[in-house]
């Protein structure tokens, strides 16, 4: 398995465990407030927990936490922008393919990001992500400032990328059509943990 999870728990995160191959994403959904979020961000070892998490075998706690943030990466429903222009966040400009699906504006490359529109900070916050190649993306809610021709843009793009570099997602969601459409297990968070329907 490229990505598993045992027994993952925290201050704010109910019990969970599960296993992901390469080219899986697993959905996740429960009531706002139950975990969601601070789960992804145990994941990213961003926030103090216990638990195995695995990556190709190796341990979370045995990687340097910048090198373990490069292989999974977060990216959380509110991104954050440190720089003053779009370009100045990002190491080279994304493919134009990329580019291009999501439906962006050339002139956004050398926008002032005080200018962007939430969608746009939301599928430029994604290219960013994508562009170092990580193993696992950990979403929060990413298609949630988007249309719905917008988000399936995205939610194409993703899965395109997950399939052709064999990674995997975690995919936090409020909307039932894409925690449906995008995974054949999902992840219930509960107050009591996470459980998993469905089947892989």
């Amino acid at each position: 398995m490229l990505f598993e999870v045992k027994d993952l728990r925290g201050p704010n995160v109910p019990p969970v465990s599960f296993a992901l191959a390469g080219g899986e994403v697993l959905p996740v959904r429960g009531e706002s407030g139950i975990g969601k979020s601070q789960m992804l961000r145990a994941l990213a070892d961003l926030s103090p927990h216990e638990g195995a998490v695995h990556l190709d075998g190796d341990e979370q706690q045995a990687v340097l936490a910048t090198d373990w943030r490069r292989q999974v990466v977060l990216v959380p429903a509110e991104s954050g922008w440190w720089a003053e222009t779009v370009a100045e966040h990002f190491p080279a400009r994304p493919p134009e393919e990329w580019w291009s699906r999501l439906n962006l504006r050339d002139a956004l490359w050398d926008s002032p990001v005080e200018r962007l529109s939430s969608g746009e900070r939301q599928r430029l916050a994604m290219l960013r992500a994508l562009a170092l190649e990580p193993r696992v993306l950990l979403l929060d809610e990413p298609t949630a400032n988007l249309d719905r021709a917008n988000a399936e843009a995205m939610a194409g793009l993703l899965l395109d990328y997950l399939r052709e570099h064999q990674a995997a997602a975690v995919w936090v969601s409020h909307d039932p059509h894409e925690v449906e459409s995008h995974g054949g297990c999902w992840l219930e968070m509960t107050a009591e943990g996470g459980v998993l329907h469905g089947s892989v």
